[in-house]
């Protein structure tokens, strides 16, 4: 997905600053960026070159100039164009699944000790999902824009829950499971 998609979806919201697009999606879990100063103030003049946006400048008392960017219909237009393109799939990747695949050349209180930490940092990100659904700030035009912002926020604290889940049902597994050191003394299963 392109960051400019989200700046237009933002911008169908409420006309904003930069800085303001910033914070929108630096405070919020849907918007996978990084949201520095050099993507969105980028984008912008990007999306205002090619008439997708416009801005005004606000001049303030003892303070600089603010450009505020409102989306245009063109603006309006892409953003639905792009709404109604096929979806992408997620993209899952975790490192620690890779850094699992080769958890076996430790003992198993070590392996439980991985997993252990793993769980912890689980644990603590699906609450800070949680905390950080309640305080979420989000568009709320109509019912059902409330109602899909619910579901993302609950989306994405599932899928920790889910990992959560997971980790504790291989951590009991291992403990449960009876496995045969295969292993020789050398410790690569090589037979010396």
């Amino acid at each position: 997905m392109d960051i400019q998609y989200a700046i237009l979806g933002i911008l169908s919201w409420q006309s904003l600053s930069g800085y303001d697009i910033k914070k929108v999606i630096s405070d919020s879990d849907v918007f996978y960026w990084s949201g520095n100063n050099n993507q969105i103030y980028n984008n912008l003049i990007a999306l205002h070159k090619n008439g997708l946006v416009t801005q005004e400048i606000i001049y303030q008392e003892s303070l600089p100039a603010k450009k505020i960017y409102s989306i245009t219909e063109t603006g309006q237009q892409a953003l639905r164009n792009w709404l109604l393109s096929n979806p992408d799939l997620p993209e899952i990747h975790n490192d620690f699944l890779i850094q699992l695949s080769w958890a076996d050349l430790l003992s198993a209180d070590e392996i439980d000790d991985l997993l252990a930490r793993y769980e912890e940092e689980i644990g603590v990100q699906l609450k800070m999902k949680q905390i950080q659904n309640v305080r979420q700030v989000a568009p709320s035009r109509t019912a059902r824009e409330r109602y899909l912002w619910r579901m993302i926020a609950e989306n994405m604290s599932a899928a920790y829950q889910r990992e959560l889940e997971w980790v504790r049902q291989v951590r009991e597994g291992l403990r449960q499971e009876k496995f045969i050191e295969e292993r020789n003394e050398d410790g690569n299963g090589n037979n010396n």
